[in-house]
């Protein structure tokens, strides 16, 4: 049995099938999508979504799906499933699907008749590639293989109309053709290991429906171009399928295959899988090694990029890689502050917390490393220039006050991690102390004190040491209450929001932390007590009148519900570190078994990994990004956490 299978009585029920989702990534930043079926639900499903970096940087969907017709004694079997306007759903060939196995590769067992293959689908880790190999089981004298690919040839946030501009047009290749639908795009490469024969008859397929989209409040109907017919005759037990943005020699097809298998860590475990999925994150493109927030809508967001980064390499023992791409994102600081989302001249620095996170980043870094004098040689200035620009004072009027505290707010702007919009506002506005943001500023200084002073830049230590002693006795001032025993969200003048969110529980987990130990204990008591769930943190008390449990409607209801309630699975490893930093070994058992209650979601939603987020009302419904970066990163870091405890406490 493998640990990630499906029977025949599962992936013939289209509802069961359609809300589990695959993810095959290359480490070029192209990728492939779609449900266990192929039947795409989203505009974000493909089979062959590449970077356009020569248009605008943006994934797009070249390829949206293949239509696969199995030709028996001239008796044609269609083995594809689509939806069509209406709930149409036609053809239905999942009802020749036998199993489904995805413990190396994606692996379907198909039985038409007698006829009986298998089907795996493999993407390559470093080229713009997927290659498809059919094993045929129980052959018959006279069987072809049909392919008819349906290209888009758009950014994944958009969809396709039929129109005259696209070029039908083709290039003959050895054992295949070339397509390229609109100038500026990169061609693609249709090919296979045994020789051709093809019909060119271009045609528009109207009304895909993509019911994902329709129940998000979104446009969900698309049309798509099919060129023409690509046909294979069996003549083996074993044919190979590729699209690629460049030419392959046939030959070459079937080595590149089982070459790049043998690189692949089997998805055998849940912890196999997490790590299989953090390496999906990873992106090395255009000469940068980035963080992939989520797939399949999310680019590289910086605040995303610290958080998730040490459960991404270091606890996985890549300490290189965790540098390689700090160093990546440093190229792009502004003002003290790193881009929050796009890059170059589309990026936007609406984020108080990204420098802050990548200093806790980078402690992490120092930590692993036994570094702390090395690293302030080499990112003293860095931190010095964040340091200053926050006291002097940076865009969205974040700035340090005389009290020490950091200030941040702007009108209409969201600058923390919590920042849905509604109709250009903030749900959760924040403007003002957050409780978080000068935690992790604290923590900051602290560390940069620590590795000043062994590197003996007395210049620094005595600029900001004498306000870091003050900062505790400030803080507690501003955020705690003895009669509610947790501290306040934000505070903005007289104003204190005491709403019970997991913001706080952040604080407990810093290494230099400005609340005493009873505190924590009472704060994690509250998290426990109100914030917990199997699947991670709410964002706000069920208690609360504002609380949103579910993650449901169109654009506007989703994000009112976003963090006003809604359960994120990143926030168990400060949560993690906040009970270690309490109990020690005595929260291990407990620890141990949250992070094994993900172990029933590898296959639940996206297949194998861990989605963004989750209902806050039970059974704590996957929701969002199908697999996102923190998330996995978090139980990653998790992991590492408890396996560095037990060695602590043995």
């Amino acid at each position: 049995m493998g640990y990630i299978e499906f029977d025949k009585e599962k992936l013939v029920n289209i509802n069961f099938s359609k809300t589990r989702e695959i993810l095959r990534c290359s480490r070029t930043g192209s990728f492939a999508t779609t449900t266990l079926l192929g039947l795409n639900t989203r505009k974000y499903h493909g089979l062959f979504i590449v970077p356009q970096d020569q248009i605008d940087g943006e994934r797009h969907v070249l390829v949206s799906n293949l239509n696969e017709t199995l030709i028996i004694n001239e008796l044609e079997f269609h083995l594809g499933i689509h939806q069509f306007k209406g709930g149409i759903i036609h053809p239905k060939g999942n009802k020749y699907l036998d199993h489904f196995n995805a413990d190396f590769l994606p692996t379907y067992d198909y039985k038409v008749g007698k006829f009986r293959f298998t089907k795996e689908l493999l993407f390559m880790s470093n080229e713009d590639r997927i290659i498809i190999k059919y094993t045929i089981l129980e052959p018959y004298d006279s069987a072809f293989l049909q392919f008819e690919p349906l290209l888009a040839f758009r950014q994944i946030h958009r969809l396709t109309v039929a129109n005259n501009f696209a070029h039908t047009n083709y290039d003959a290749i050895e054992n295949g053709v070339k397509y390229c639908m609109y100038e500026n795009y990169t061609p693609i490469f249709l090919q296979s290991s045994l020789p051709i024969q093809y019909n060119h008859q271009p045609e528009w397929h109207y009304n895909f429906e993509y019911e994902e989209e329709l129940n998000r409040g979104y446009d969900g109907h698309e049309d798509l171009l099919n060129p023409g017919k690509i046909i294979v005759k069996i003549q083996n037990n074993e044919i190979y399928f590729t699209i690629g943005t460049a030419p392959i020699s046939p030959s070459e097809i079937e080595s590149s295959f089982h070459e790049e298998l043998k690189k692949r860590t089997k998805r055998s475990s849940y912890f196999n899988c997490l790590v299989n999925a953090a390496e999906q994150f990873i992106v090395k493109r255009g000469g940068k090694t980035q963080i992939i927030a989520g797939y399949p809508w999310f680019g590289r967001w910086g605040r995303d990029t610290f958080i998730a980064l040490p459960g991404l390499t270091l606890a996985l023992n890549k300490p290189q890689l965790c540098k390689e791409i700090m160093d990546d994102m440093l190229s792009e600081m502004k003002d003290g502050l790193f881009p929050n989302i796009g890059e170059k001249e589309t990026a936007l620095y609406n984020s108080v917390d990204a420098p802050l996170w990548f200093i806790r980043t980078l402690q992490r870094y120092a930590d692993f490393t036994h570094s702390k004098k090395e690293i302030w040689n080499e990112y003293g200035k860095i931190l010095k220039s964040i340091f200053n620009a926050y006291k002097k004072g940076s865009l969205y009027n974040i700035h340090m006050e005389q009290n020490g505290l950091i200030f941040a707010g702007s009108e209409k702007v969201a600058l923390t991690w919590m920042d849905a919009m509604v109709h250009g506002t903030p749900v959760t506005p924040r403007t003002g102390y957050q409780v978080e943001i000068n935690g992790l500023w604290f923590n900051g200084l602290q560390f940069a004190l620590e590795c000043a002073r062994l590197a003996k830049d007395d210049a620094f230590v005595n600029e900001w040491e004498e306000l870091v002693k003050e900062f505790p006795a400030v803080f507690k001032e501003t955020f705690w209450s003895k009669e509610k025993g947790y501290l306040a969200d934000y505070v903005n003048g007289d104003y204190k929001n005491f709403q019970v969110r997991p913001n706080m529980v952040i604080v407990t987990s810093l290494p230099y932390c400005p609340i005493s130990e009873k505190i924590k204990q009472l704060i994690l008591k509250k998290a426990l007590e109100e914030l917990y769930t199997d699947k991670g943190l709410r964002t706000l008390s069920p208690q609360d009148p504002q609380y949103r449990g579910f993650y449901k409607g169109n654009q506007e209801e989703r994000d009112s519900a976003y963090h006003q309630g809604i359960s994120w699975p990143w926030l168990f490893a400060p949560f993690a570190e906040g009970m270690l930093a309490v109990y020690q070994k005595e929260a291990i058992p407990f620890l141990e078994k949250m992070l094994y209650n993900f172990d029933t979601c590898m296959k639940d939603y996206g297949i194998s990994t861990i989605a963004e987020i989750t209902d806050g009302n039970p059974p704590y419904k996957p929701n969002g990004c199908i697999s996102q970066a923190w998330s996995v990163g978090a139980l990653l870091h998790i992991k590492w956490l408890l396996e560095k405890d037990k060695g602590m406490h043995s």
